[in-house]
């Protein structure tokens, strides 16, 4: 099957890594593995069929707790869609399932990196994203 997209550039439009103080660090370390992988997709055209898909991570804990560190990362893919796509719901697949899927890994091993940059080594997501199911969920 060939694609009807191509990735013709990736970077990381911001990156960011909070920590307040060494206090929180502390708390961090210990309490870490209970912080959630929130994911969030956005995109806008950029010109014709060429699209700028951003993809969100955010690892944190609950908004309750008060000491907390805060990680987040937005990836931007700059997609160019082939020009004959012209349904909506195709479109929707290439901007929410299928460009994820393809930029998941360098992205999870970006963050990952992040991570261990900032003191907290050893983290890892047990379950990986499958963008295709969240995609189908979404769809039903």
């Amino acid at each position: 099957m060939t694609e009807n997209f191509k990735i013709i550039g990736s970077f990381i439009k911001d990156m960011s890594s909070e920590t307040p103080d060494a206090q929180t660090f502390i708390f961090v370390r210990d309490k870490i593995s209970k912080y959630q992988l929130k994911i969030d997709i956005n995109s806008k055209a950029v010109k014709h069929g060429i699209i700028e898909v951003n993809t969100v991570l955010k690892f944190s804990d609950q908004p309750e707790i008060l000491k907390k560190s805060h990680f987040e990362i937005v990836y931007t893919s700059i997609v160019k869609v082939d020009e004959k796509i012209s349904d909506k719901k195709e479109m929707e697949k290439i901007i929410l399932c299928d460009v994820p899927n393809k930029i998941y890994p360098n992205l999870e091993r970006i963050f990952l990196n992040l991570l261990t940059d900032s003191g907290y080594p050893g983290i890892k997501f047990e379950k990986k994203i499958d963008f295709s199911e969240l995609y189908k969920q979404r769809s039903n």
